[in-house]
């Protein structure tokens, strides 16, 4: 018996199934106590800003890939990911990110908004950065017990989104 085809998507180096995309949409108010280095890193995440040296809010991105000898080895291949820019390919409109000042009291800080297409693959490593824009989030963010709300996932066929939160550093990612 023959199967269907199977649909991919390449997002540089990496090829994900496309029936397993999803749209994050995060929307954050981030207090006023980001270092200049996190800030160079973060736009870097969002896709607005060149990629730093070193980095210190996610710092592995392992990927198995092959050398010359037909080894299976571990490497490091850091990329933003928060970076989409552009027409979503399943989701419809546009992917981007932006990042705000905010020097206005009482919330000085920081507005961040993103909206991007993503696997389940990716949701460990983003969820890394969630937790850390949440450990940050202006307390307008918290809804109790120490939950923190930062945005929404909806699988691409959805037509509601489940609501994001991160709680004791980790982000409940809908089932």
């Amino acid at each position: 018996m023959l199967s269907a085809p199977l649909a991919l998507s390449v997002v540089g180096p990496r090829v994900r199934r496309v029936s397993d995309i999803h749209e994050l949409m995060i929307a954050v108010d981030l207090r006023d106590e980001i270092s200049e280095m996190e800030l160079v890193e973060l736009s870097w995440h969002l896709g607005i800003g060149p990629r730093p040296e070193r980095l210190s809010i996610v710092t592995e991105f392992p990927v198995v890939v092959v050398d010359d000898s037909g080894v299976p080895v571990i490497e490091d291949d850091p990329y933003p990911l928060l970076g989409g820019l552009g027409a979503a390919s399943r989701v419809g409109g546009v992917l981007g990110s932006t990042l705000a000042g905010r020097a206005d009291p009482p919330r000085k800080g920081w507005s961040l908004t993103s909206r991007q297409e993503i696997h389940p693959d990716e949701f460990e490593k983003v969820g890394e950065l969630l937790c850390w824009l949440a450990a940050r989030a202006d307390a307008t963010h918290l809804l109790g017990d120490g939950v923190v709300g930062v945005g929404f996932l909806r699988f691409y066929e959805a037509e509601v989104p489940d609501v994001l939160r991160v709680e004791d550093a980790q982000v409940n990612w809908p089932a």
